[in-house]
């Protein structure tokens, strides 16, 4: 049922997100989206130059609200950075068992449109999985990963989205959880691995002051 209330512009996003996510960007015609909207295409077309433009701004709608997923998630998780980390991918190991569940639409996407790769949809797309590698960073950051911060935010993005693609193969969401027993292993052995790193540079500095 139409939310008459929104803005005209919201309700065709939220159109587009319905539609994508059921039969994918490419099965889905304009006259879909318009009619789901309860608009006509002219309509639609002042609100969106294009379908590949609604297509960005569908994504570009989604990157705020799934990083505070991961945020909440996060934050929700008892325990140390590695067991908070290892609780995103145990809560979309959950999201994975919902026979509605579909992975990363950001990833279906990219692969809708793998023969564009200027396509604006996949510059939303990657500019979200880049502020996602960012924030692990930082968090990992504070955690004690050194120098390893930024190395290893890029290995769990390999890890999460890795997961997302063999989840959705085999239809089996296990395999998430897998992933965030071996993102924590990860993450705990980056953090030592630093910490051992800065505990020897600390001896040589205070070595070499004893020479002086």
């Amino acid at each position: 049922m139409r939310d008459r209330s929104l803005p005209t512009r919201e309700r065709i996003l939220q159109a587009a997100a319905k539609l994508f996510h059921q039969d994918g960007i490419r099965a889905i015609s304009v006259d879909a989206i318009a009619k789901k909207a309860g608009v006509t295409k002219r309509t639609l077309y002042y609100h969106f130059r294009s379908k590949d433009d609604l297509i960005a701004a569908h994504l570009q709608a989604r990157d705020e609200p799934n990083l505070s997923f991961f945020k909440r998630w996060f934050e929700e998780t008892e325990g140390d950075v590695p067991e908070k980390v290892a609780g995103i991918f145990r809560q979309l190991a959950q999201s994975a068992r919902s026979a509605k569940w579909k992975g990363c639409g950001f990833l279906r996407t990219s692969v809708e449109l793998i023969n564009l790769p200027g396509h604006p949809a996949l510059v939303a797309a990657r500019a979200h999985k880049k502020r996602v590698e960012e924030w692990l960073g930082s968090a990992l950051t504070e955690a004690g990963a050194g120098n390893n911060a930024l190395p290893l935010a890029r290995q769990i993005m390999l890890l999460l989205d890795g997961s997302f693609s063999v989840v959705l193969l085999h239809r089996d969401p296990s395999y998430m959880e897998t992933a965030a027993d071996a993102v924590s292993d990860l993450i705990r052995g980056s953090i030592s691995s630093a910490n051992a790193a800065q505990h020897s540079d600390h001896a040589k500095s205070a070595e070499r002051q004893e020479t002086v």
